[in-house]
């Protein structure tokens, strides 16, 4: 792999690059959701052109993993649930959140998330500005090391 290609391999069985993993994951609902994932996307490599794509955590009941994107640790995860796409930030309870994104994980003590229903337009200022505050949670822990 190229050193200038900005992803990270799954894992070393996976015959597909990580971009391809990520567009097959895009696809497989069919529907709305892959839509909604795929604008997601968008925003998230516009706002951190540096940004570090990967597919984790593949298991029996998601063979496919999720999409995870990175920027000195793990900025956000993306999850196809039956009714939302399911954005979630790892640090999303340290965060400001200034208009509000986050409207589910808000009882826990680390994450936060955002599920996109069927019909929602992403707010995209709102979400790079999440995005970027994420970047710096974590360059703040890079730092601390």
């Amino acid at each position: 792999m190229p050193k200038d290609d900005k992803t990270a391999v799954g894992s070393a069985s996976d015959s597909l690059s990580v971009a391809d993993q990520i567009d097959a994951i895009i696809k497989e609902p069919g529907d709305w959701r892959g839509n909604m994932l795929s604008q997601l996307r968008a925003i998230i490599r516009r706002a951190d052109p540096e940004v570090v794509e990967e597919v984790k955590w593949k298991k029996p009941s998601k063979p496919a993993g999720v999409p995870v994107w990175s920027h000195d640790g793990i900025m956000c995860v993306a999850d196809t649930l039956k009714s939302a796409v399911r954005l979630t930030f790892p640090k999303g309870a340290a965060m400001t959140d200034p208009k509000r994104l986050f409207n589910t994980r808000l009882d826990s003590n680390s994450v936060r998330a955002v599920d996109f229903r069927e019909g929602d337009i992403p707010n995209e200022d709102a979400l790079e500005a999440l995005i970027l505050e994420a970047i710096e949670l974590n360059a703040a822990k890079v730092r601390k090391r």
